[in-house]
């Protein structure tokens, strides 16, 4: 009988529980379109989620810090969030959360919240900027996705247009707008897209993008599509220096671009360890490295300030590109004319050198390889270090959580708890770099350790991370 008894208390509780996370999804979303305010939990993104994958964060979170983190936390605290007159910014519910279970927990929430949120009124109002993606390919239509999707009000970035090659006509224009909408890695896109023929656009989300057709950089003048002072976000690894980047400068409406490879002459940057080096109001052309570099700099920067690194060797498995054969066939670099679905393939990359340009202490003291692997996307980095010192997996673990908790790192380092992970489980994840905390090996002072990266999702979201630091429309963060 008491065991019917407990079966009913479930649940009626599961119920309950249920209750409270789609009041909190609602609360998410109208703080979003109201208010321009984005909740994350632990950098983990609410707008449009549901009740099940909240309630998977929410218990990655109670792991996460050891604290008794529940659904019902967040919804206080977002309705705190919501009683409270606060500009457009990013707020991390799950941080939040955190802090309140470490000080008095029976404390009244708004006037927590009031206190922890108290420096949002100082922050500066931006100026909504322009965007122009050059090139369509996959990480052009994930920024694409992640612009529209993310915009809110408008008062951020502003995806104007999209320049091709090619004619442009009404069966482009809808094989354009298939790829946006359908993804066989990342799923539909969450949002409408129609064509508008007769303007040679989309519409995304009820708003209007203008496909440009151009072979030259030179050819375009955005003020006749009304876009001003544009960023110019070019996906097509067609110009990789400062001199042929410039070339996207001289159209009328451009005045900032940003590459999304490796650039020679140009800052390298990985958001949250270089990117305050350089004034967007004094540097025009920005690259934002490769995926790999954005997944394995984090982590050596937190090796190298807490253990100091004597050298080591970066290995990635990393998933087949569109730069490989689907059969075999000619390629100018060896083996990658090897089928791709059907062959491990050892090649190059230059993300060992690479990490240099945002950590310069690691100049000269790694080597890297590479080998493809065949999964379409989710990658992984094997590194093997020789450290200053002595240490243990404990203590690896310890300071790569710590920084993953907070500091200016908490946007591209996700701490895995997780004994089961494997590639398919990090596909879509918006950090980066994930730490597989249980793939931790340590004998003295050489470590080995793994980090998981989309390399498709998680750099684009580091591209966006700059493209707003560079558009100087980054909001106020609690993080």
């Amino acid at each position: 009988m008491s065991t019917i008894t407990n079966y009913e208390k479930e649940v009626v509780n599961q119920a309950q529980v249920r209750r409270a996370t789609v009041e909190f999804i609602n609360i998410v979303n109208d703080l979003w379109y109201d208010k321009s305010i984005e909740l994350v939990l632990f950098r983990n993104p609410l707008v449009d989620k549901r009740a099940s994958e909240v309630l998977n964060l929410i218990d990655y979170a109670k792991e996460f810090v050891a604290k008794p983190i529940s659904i019902d936390d967040a919804l206080e605290i977002a309705k705190a969030i919501q009683s409270i007159d606060l500009p457009p910014s990013k707020l991390d519910i799950g941080k939040l959360a955190y802090e309140y279970h470490l000080q008095d927990d029976s404390a009244d929430k708004v006037a927590f919240v009031k206190n922890q949120l108290k420096d949002a009124t100082e922050a500066e109002d931006v100026q909504p900027k322009d965007v122009v993606l050059y090139g369509f390919g996959r990480i052009g239509r994930l920024l694409a996705r992640e612009l529209m999707s993310k915009m809110g009000k408008g008062s951020q970035l502003r995806l104007r247009a999209v320049v091709t090659r090619g004619e442009i006509n009404e069966t482009v224009l809808e094989k354009r707008a298939s790829l946006l909408s359908i993804d066989s890695v990342h799923g539909d896109f969450l949002g409408t897209v129609q064509v508008d023929a007769d303007n040679n656009a989309l519409i995304i989300n009820g708003t209007t993008v203008y496909m440009i057709s151009a072979g030259k950089p030179e050819d375009i003048d955005y003020t006749a599509y009304g876009i001003n002072d544009a960023l110019i976000i070019d996906n097509t690894g067609a110009f990789k220096d400062k001199e042929a980047l410039s070339r996207h400068l001289v159209p009328n409406g451009a005045s900032k671009v940003l590459l999304t490879a490796p650039g020679a002459g140009i800052p390298n940057i990985v958001h949250g360890v270089n990117h305050s080096e350089n004034n967007p109001d004094k540097v025009d052309i920005f690259s934002a490295a490769s995926c790999t570099t954005n997944a394995i700099t984090p982590v050596l920067k937190v090796l190298e300030d807490n253990f100091g690194i004597k050298k080591g060797h970066l290995e990635t498995i990393h998933a087949y590109t569109n730069d490989q054969n689907l059969v075999d066939n000619m390629h100018k670099k060896y083996r990658r004319g090897r089928a791709a679905a059907l062959n491990m393939v050892i090649t190059e990359t230059g993300a060992g050198k690479a990490v240099a340009k945002a950590l310069p202490a690691l100049e000269g003291k790694l080597t890297s390889s590479a080998i493809r692997v065949p999964v379409p996307n989710g990658s992984l980095a094997i590194l093997n270090l020789q450290l200053n010192t002595n240490t243990t997996v404990e203590a690896v673990n310890a300071i790569m959580k710590q920084y993953a908790l907070e500091g200016d790192l908490v946007e591209q380092i996700q701490y895995s708890l997780s004994n089961e992970l494997v590639s398919s489980d990090i596909v879509g994840t918006t950090s980066p770099s994930i730490f597989d905390s249980k793939a931790t090996i340590a004998d003295g002072d050489t470590i080995v350790i793994y980090v998981w990266y989309d390399n498709e999702y998680g750099y684009s979201h580091q591209v966006m991370r700059l493209a707003k630091h560079i558009a100087k429309v980054r909001r106020y963060t609690y993080y």
